[in-house]
């Protein structure tokens, strides 16, 4: 593929947007409930292991290609714990520079030009710039309000015979979507019947409100066909240090680790040693993890309620979406372009997640990791707003 064409195919996408709402962000003095990162850090114990790990030296230079080994058997362990699966630490996990490397290495790894790749939309604006740069055709499978439920009958009929793989992501972003037992069975026996690979993008596994993450890998005939993904950024609210992870069969880790090795080589090593110890961290700290963020949900979204917006709640994640027209626009980019000069906040319009542009057009997503306090000052922000 020629430069100039893949330019154009990356042209467009939602980074572009997020850099300009951030700068509206400063520029305004708004409250920015745009990017989807905490305003706290994660917990103080393991800030300090990675302080002495550096002090100590270690990680220092460069770290194993594949990771360090006491990251790769916590993770290993991380998945046995909580799912019941058997991964070997050598040579079935893939330590990575946060989950956005992990997805580029695997698309990257398993998608010739030519491919298609179905996507569930609307999507992390990650996906689209991936396939692209693999070679692959982008398939939307289209969420749709209020729910946002998969269909599967559209699923089904989106693949052909160029099909290679499905790309996943429960709990999904933007939605905050928690894909069923039931769907995902659905998803995975159609992998099964058509011979797919799948992607599962699982950051959020540990943001789940209602229902329960099941992974895709976990059911049966998908742990050969399956590249799991998590990282530790959304999980111990430490999203700098860019800590991802791919976990799969050995012969997938194999072809992903070949293509990483050229995008980052290795990184992050004393923030391994850390992740590692945090990946140890009690059942205690799990369960804060949703339950710190279920209050802030409820507020948002009764705040947003009675601000005017119609909200979609969702069951996972810290993104909540809202639907604009009940102030008489027509635009979810113009609105968030003019949302920081009449209310002081910043927002993301969910339409750079779409292909299909007239299922986003009129949603506006808000992120609620920040702080109480913040919250409600947004909150009393919109409230200045004007339902028509």
């Amino acid at each position: 593929m020629n430069r100039p064409l893949l330019n154009r195919r990356l042209a467009g996408l939602g980074t572009t947007i997020f850099a300009e709402m951030s700068e509206l962000a400063v520029a305004t003095g708004s409250v920015n409930l745009g990017q989807g990162f905490p305003d706290t850090d994660g917990p103080a114990e393991i800030a300090r292991a990675a302080a002495d790990a550096i002090m100590a030296g270690r990680g220092n230079q460069y770290p194993p290609g594949a990771g360090i080994p006491e990251l790769r058997q916590a993770i290993a362990a991380h998945q046995r714990r909580f799912y019941d699966l058997a991964v070997d630490p050598d040579g079935e996990v893939l330590v990575t520079a946060g989950a956005t490397e992990a997805i580029a290495a695997a698309l990257l790894a398993l998608v010739e030009p030519g491919d298609e790749v179905i996507a569930f939309e609307p999507y992390y604006d990650s996906y689209a710039a991936c396939i692209a740069m693999a070679g692959g055709v982008r398939v939307p499978v289209t969420l749709r309000a209020p729910d946002f439920r998969p269909d599967l009958d559209e699923l089904r009929a989106a693949v052909t015979s160029r099909t290679r793989l499905i790309l996943l992501n429960s709990p999904h972003n933007p939605t905050g979507s928690v894909f069923t037992r039931a769907e995902l069975t659905a998803i995975a026996e159609l992998a099964c019947d058509r011979d797919l690979l799948v992607i599962s993008d699982e950051v959020y596994e540990h943001m789940v409100f209602s229902g329960e993450h099941v992974p895709v890998g976990s059911l049966p005939g998908m742990a050969g066909r399956t590249v799991s993904i998590s990282s530790a950024a959304k999980t111990f609210s430490f999203t700098g240090w860019k800590i991802g992870w791919v976990t799969a069969a050995r012969d997938l880790v194999a072809a992903v680790r070949t293509v990483k090795q050229f995008l980052t080589f290795v990184s992050g090593g004393p923030f391994q040693y850390a992740v590692a110890q945090a990946l140890a961290l009690p059942d205690e700290y799990y369960r804060s993890v949703a339950g710190d963020l279920l209050p802030k949900r409820d507020l948002m979204c009764g705040g947003l309620a009675a601000a005017g917006f119609d909200v979609y709640r969702p069951d996972g994640t810290y993104f909540i979406t809202t639907d604009i027209r009940p102030f008489g626009e027509v635009s979810g980019l113009e609105f968030c372009r003019k949302l920081p000069h009449v209310a002081g906040v910043v927002a993301i319009p969910s339409v750079v997640f779409y292909d299909n542009v007239d299922a986003g057009q009129f949603q506006v997503r808000f992120a609620f990791c920040k702080k109480e306090e913040v919250l409600t000052e947004a909150l009393a922000r919109l409230r200045q707003l004007r339902p028509a």
